[in-house]
Formats: structure tokens, sequence, C-alpha cells
């Protein structure tokens, strides 16, 4: 059984997180813990599912802590000294959705996901009538918003009337983003902040084409930037004073570096995956820190690695891949929220153009390639072969995919995709568009 993608349990709720797959997980995971706080985010099938999940985690024998509609990486700061599981997903469509565990702040691992999938798979029995679990509800945005406008203080300066446009996509942002950067002093205009599980003012996954009505309103208005969120609030997109869709990795480059330099230890480090741009090893090195990669999904896991095999002198000053971003000295969880606050602060004090300047911002292109799922080891193991066999001259590293990078800094990487039948082919270079147009074609004849 697959049960665990690349971002936890996650999809159509007819036929694969039903409120009976709920009601196992629970179970499942109950065996890992005595506690647990439970939240989801506001689409319609989320009260269903969160009562067979709290059916689940209590006939597990576990305590549940209910906190309601919360962004994700709320319910991840109420996760902190013990467990929780958050039934979302994300910016998928409203058809679907998920389920995510987090012990003390941090989503479960890939041993975690397999302990709970074996569980599963086998079947776990009730503990006995009198030691089920109760349930209570408690209350975690006051103190998770301050915690997160106490952290964005120590960066920037009080974005006092500074405009910023926050479309929180009718989802679990709405309950946070807008409030955090009001408190911070910023002059917020708020677009689709009123939660509602059909997601009625936009596609709940932020990209160009779903954000044109915050484009629009930033192009057109007097806000210095915009921000748009995902579903849950894990996912930040940003969007500058001209309409344009900042790229994702520039605002990972911003960032680390910020990171790297606020930080006083002597091995500042930042955890990326292999898609992630040489724009951030570029400014990472700047600042006098070095960059480790993981794979996708698994920024937790790489945090915990570097550390592992770090000394006293090594800190994680930053993690993140394309659109989601980990802030250890705030926790171990995602956060879109943070990096909103954040960024503000940054901004007000620099501005986005100057934060910008020195990112190289080389031609980017990304491609998915029809793949079913059935076929995607194979064509990953003859990848393996023929891409090097395609480009000679590139250094090959097939970790985390097969990822080919040339003399001129060029890079290429494919991997399949965790939660969709593609295999996805990322670039980039001067030339990009012959690179992915090459790659894609040595990608296609691999899965034929």
């Amino acid at each position: 059984m697959e049960l665990f993608g690349t971002a936890g349990i996650r999809g159509p709720v007819r036929t694969d997180v039903t409120p009976e797959r709920a009601l196992a997980v629970g179970r499942a995971v109950a065996a890992d813990g005595a506690e647990f706080v439970v939240g989801r985010d506001g689409r319609e099938t989320g009260t269903t599912l969160v009562s067979a999940l709290e059916a689940g985690l209590e006939s597990g024998g576990a305590t549940v802590r209910r906190v309601g509609q919360v962004p994700t990486p709320a319910l991840a700061y109420a996760s902190r000294g013990r467990r929780g599981v958050m039934v979302t997903a994300s910016h998928n469509p409203p058809a679907d959705n998920g389920l995510k565990c987090f012990v003390d702040g941090v989503e479960y691992d890939s041993d975690a996901e397999r302990r709970i999938t074996d569980r599963v798979t086998e079947g776990t029995d009730p503990v006995a009538w009198d030691g089920w679990g109760t349930t209570t509800t408690t209350d975690v945005l006051p103190a998770y918003r301050e915690a997160v406008g106490d952290y964005a203080e120590g960066f920037g300066t009080g974005p006092d009337h500074l405009r910023v446009a926050v479309d929180c996509g009718n989802g679990m942002a709405s309950l946070a983003t807008p409030q955090v950067l009001a408190d911070l002093g910023a002059s917020v205009v708020a677009l689709n902040a009123n939660v509602d599980g059909h997601f009625p003012g936009r596609e709940s996954k932020p990209t160009p084409e779903s954000l044109r009505d915050l484009r629009a309103f930033v192009a057109d208005g007097d806000a210095t930037f915009g921000i748009g969120h995902d579903g849950d609030a894990d996912r930040i997109v940003i969007v500058d004073g001209d309409g344009e869709v900042v790229h994702e990795d520039t605002v990972v480059a911003v960032l680390a570096e910020r990171f790297v330099r606020a930080t006083d230890a002597a091995d500042p480090v930042v955890v990326t995956t292999p898609n992630a741009s040489a724009r951030i090893d570029e400014r990472v090195d700047a600042a006098g820190g070095r960059v480790e990669r993981v794979r996708l999904g698994a920024l937790h896991e790489g945090i915990a690695r570097v550390r592992a095999a770090g000394d006293e002198r090594t800190r994680v000053a930053f993690a993140a891949e394309p659109w989601k971003h980990i802030h250890p000295d705030l926790g171990g969880w995602i956060d879109g929220v943070a990096s909103a606050a954040v960024l503000t602060r940054v901004v007000a004090a620099e501005g986005l153009d100057s934060l910008r300047e020195p990112v190289a911002e080389r031609p980017y292109r990304k491609e998915s390639v029809a793949c079913p799922d059935d076929r995607k080891d194979a064509a990953m193991e003859r990848l393996e072969a023929t891409l090097p066999e395609a480009f000679p001259e590139a250094a090959v590293a097939t970790e985390y995919g097969v990822r080919l990078t040339f003399p001129d800094g060029s890079w290429c990487l494919v991997r399949p995709s965790g939660t969709e039948p593609y295999l996805r082919v990322y670039a980039e270079s001067e030339r990009v568009e012959a690179l992915t147009d090459e790659v894609r074609e040595v990608v296609e004849t691999a899965i034929e």
C-alpha cells in the first residue's frame, strides 16, 4: 500500500481519503503517543474526516485536543511537545482532502510514515474500552499569531504605512496573515479572505494564472507588493509592484541570504531541494554559508541530517523548496505566514527591487511529461543511464532523481512527481528552451 506521498496523505475523498481511511489512520497513529492536537482547513469534507480521525485516535487510547479551522503551520505550532494531525489537502481541488502528521512541530519522516502505513495495512484493534481517550477543544490561533509576529520582529524594520495586498484564496491564511501583518504595522488589503471550502474566489493553488486578480490589484493600485497563499497557508507566492510574480527561487534566495547573514554560526547551512535554482547557492555562498540538498518534500529530514552530521559550529539557518519555507528559529514546520511576516519587514527596510537586484535570475523552465505511476520507476532507472549518455559533458547526481550540472553553471533535473502521473523536468540555462526540449526528448523515450 502506498499511503503517503511527498506531502502526507492526499487525494479524492470518495476513493482515497475516505472516513474509513481517516479512522484507520487515526487508530494507527494513536499508538505513537498519548496526546494529539487535531485541526482542519476549510474544506467541506473536513468536519466528517475530523470526526472519523478523532474516533480512531480515541479508540486507540489517545487524548485529542481539537483546535478547529487553522492554518497548517498553526497546527504544527500546537503540536510542539506532543503530536498532531492536520486534515488538509493544501492546494488540491475542493473534492480532495488529506492527512498530515506531526510530532513536536515537525512532519513525520519517511520511517514514521512507513510505520503508519504498515499498521493501516495490517489493521489496528481498539484498545480496551476503559482505555479510550477523550476530546477537548482549545484555541491556538492567538498564540500562534503572536509567536509569528515576535519572530518577524527580528528582521527588517516596522512596516508602518507599507501597503500590502494579501490573497488568501478563501483558505486558512484568512485567519492569520492579514492579522499578523496588521499587528506588525502594515496597511493590509485582504482579497478572498473568507474561508470557503468551495474556493469560489480562485483555485486553491496560487499560480500566475490563479492570482490574476491579485496581480491586477497590485499593478493598478498603491500596494507595494502582494502575497498569495494556498488553501492551508503553508505556501507563499510574491507579486511585485508591477503585478508580476517573483520567481519562487528568487524569493528563496533573498530569504536564504538574509538568514545566513543574520546568524552568528560559523557554519550556517541552507537546506533546499534538487529542483531549486543555483541562484540560491550563489547568494548563500556570498553570505558565507553553504547549501545542502534533500529530496523534494523532505526538508525536515534534510534539517535533521545536517544537524546530525554537524558540530557546535553548524546551524541550519533556513530551509526551503519552491513556495514552501521552514524557519528553524521559529519551528520545524513549513510556514507561509511566517515568510509573509519576515518579507514584509525586510521589504519595508530595503525595498523589493533592492532585495532582488543581486540575484542572478537566469531563464528557468519546468515541464511535466505524462507518465503512468506504474511506469515511473522503470523510466527513472533508464534515465540514470540515458541522460548521462546524451549529455556526457555534465556532472551527474542521482540521489534525488537525475540532476545534470553543466560546466557553465546550467543544470537540469528529472524526477518523478510524488502526487501526479508525471515526470517533472526542471532546467535553468541561458539556452533553457533548447535544453529543456533536448532533455524532454530523452525522457519521452525512456517512458515508451
